[in-house]
């Protein structure tokens, strides 16, 4: 209930941030165009608060608070008087309308930059992008448990978002990347990610563990959480117990112990298992039973199991800068993010995305917001950016009733020098009226296929 009451807030929150500044670009290039301004309001529906101003704008904030709206004057509308027919929209010169209607997403550029400075001016605490065991394409590609990762095909990567953010559009693509990475020991090497040979069907939304890396701060210690009844270990080992070595060989990671027993088992015979507890070191022999799994591979195992859940360790790595030095450094990840996204939307397009990660619902937005909010301001920062900088793109799509649609409209009216027919234009909203309800329908489907995994 907690998690439900606060991604309702914290996405009520965000809309009303993002709208609010979308309306006003449209607002303030309105006013500067001469263009009379009816009505500005956040959300849809009756009023829940109005207020009139000296100049005629009604101001006001509405019962669904899903968007927003700027009302301008407009002969197509309603009866304009003759003394009032300058500030109608529709008088206006092609560049000013072209104008007025771009600066809503403008005003999403801008706030997102603006939102990007603030989070490096603050800091962002986030893990090191150090690596726990890796498999699979990783370990072939010679990665090793320790290794830092300082760069992807050249960009760097100082946190783990960071590197997250570097590979999923390489994997998504299923092309190799270059790697620049520092051992335990501090030694930089360079090596080759193979993400070619990533299947067809991976899962996009696990795309790290695919890959086959394991950040250091998810690596399970070696506790033991349950002994099984009737295993090697019961009545030996406790819960609590902290595995040190097996057979003199250290033991670090509860991963570390399988392989451990494995060779023990292959061997025969008992071992020596120590442990720490309550303080004290320990040391018992025992020996692993072999088991087969419902795969039908032969194990060897203690009967023992890891902790139900971790706690993660502090944050040890930061991402800040002062205010003047923020400023490049937030301008670049900008042109970073809209290369990113609209990449994204290319691969929608041409499906190497997904149908499932390809639009976000309402239900998914509000639970990201309220997870990067409950890490502090600097996250939260974070996804506001993000979403700012997608309505920016996203309404800057040539789809009739958005943005970008009347964009089009009016772009064509430059090259045929007069504007597009009332039947053109009215078949455009149908058209587009039947695209964005298929984008809302499939955000929506998407948002139960979340819910039900």
């Amino acid at each position: 209930m907690t998690e439900f009451l606060g991604s309702a807030w914290w996405l009520l929150v965000s809309l009303g941030i993002l709208v609010t500044i979308h309306e006003f670009g449209h607002f303030w290039v309105a006013r500067r165009c001469g263009v009379r301004v009816l009505r500005f309001s956040i959300g849809f529906g009756g009023a829940l608060w109005r207020r009139v101003a000296k100049d005629g704008t009604e101001y006001r904030i509405a019962a669904i608070p899903l968007g927003g709206y700027v009302k301008m004057l407009d002969e197509r509308e309603a009866d304009v008087p003759e003394a009032e027919a300058a500030q109608a929209f529709n008088r206006q010169s092609v560049w000013k309308r072209i104008a007025i209607v771009a600066a809503g997403p403008a005003a999403n550029l801008v706030l997102c930059f603006v939102l990007l400075w603030a989070m490096f001016v603050i800091g962002r605490p986030d893990y090191a992008p150090v690596l726990g065991p890796a498999s699979g394409i990783a370990a072939d590609a010679g990665l090793r448990t320790g290794d830092r990762v300082l760069a992807v095909d050249g960009r760097q990567t100082p946190t783990w978002m960071e590197l997250q953010m570097a590979l999923l559009p390489a994997a998504l693509d299923r092309a190799d990347v270059p790697l620049r990475v520092a051992g335990a020991d501090g030694a930089e090497r360079a090596l080759d990610l193979r993400l070619s040979q990533l299947p067809q069907d991976f899962d996009q939304r696990q795309v790290i563990r695919s890959i086959g890396l394991v950040p250091r701060h998810f690596t399970v210690p070696a506790d033991v959480g349950r002994v099984l009844p009737d295993g090697a270990a019961w009545g030996t080992l406790a819960e609590g117990d902290r595995i040190t070595a097996i057979d003199g060989r250290p033991v670090e990671r509860f991963d570390d112990i399988g392989p451990l027993l494995q060779a023990l088992g292959e061997r025969g015979g008992d071992a020596m298992v120590e442990v720490t507890r309550d303080g004290e070191r320990l040391a018992f022999p025992l020996e692993p039973r072999e088991i087969t799994d419902d795969a039908g591979n032969r194990r060897f195992v203690l009967g023992i199991e890891a902790p139900g859940s971790i706690e993660l360790p502090p944050k040890d790595a930061k991402q800040q800068y002062g205010p003047v030095a923020a400023i490049p450094v937030a301008a670049r990840e900008l042109g970073h993010l809209t290369g990113q996204l609209a990449g994204m939307i290319q691969r929608a397009f041409t499906g190497r995305l997904a149908l499932e990660n390809t639009v976000a619902g309402p239900l998914t937005i509000a639970r990201a917001t309220n997870a990067y909010a409950s890490q502090g301001v600097a996250w939260y920062l974070t996804i506001l950016a993000l979403l700012s900088l997608s309505i920016a793109i996203l309404n800057l799509l040539p789809i009739p009733l958005l943005d970008g649609g009347h964009l089009l409209y009016y772009l064509i009216e430059l090259v045929k020098g007069s504007p597009l027919s009332e039947r053109a234009m009215a078949a455009g909203q149908y058209v587009g009226l039947v695209l964005l309800a298929s984008l809302m329908g499939l955000a929506f489907y998407n948002d139960i296929l979340q819910l039900v995994r």
